[in-house]
């Protein structure tokens, strides 16, 4: 495979942290539309979701690009 075991975990985990950063993401809506939600500014959104949604593309980078030494059984 071109790609090697502890490659696929990273992928997986990169995933995983994506999914966790759009879910921080997600929210703030308002049923009415004539009442405005100050939900949508708030720290979770604004600044922690993008950070965690960067930390996943900087892991799924460093699972395709990376190159890591398998374990030979001697």
């Amino acid at each position: 495979m071109a790609l090697g075991a502890k490659n696929i975990r990273l992928m997986i985990a990169g995933v995983a942290v994506l999914a966790a950063g759009f879910l921080l993401l997600s929210g703030g809506g308002s049923s009415d539309p004539q009442v405005f939600n100050y939900d949508m500014f708030d720290w979770r959104r604004l600044v922690a979701a993008p950070i965690v949604i960067v930390a996943g593309i900087v892991v799924e980078i460093v699972a395709i690009m990376g190159k890591f030494p398998e374990k030979t059984e001697e």
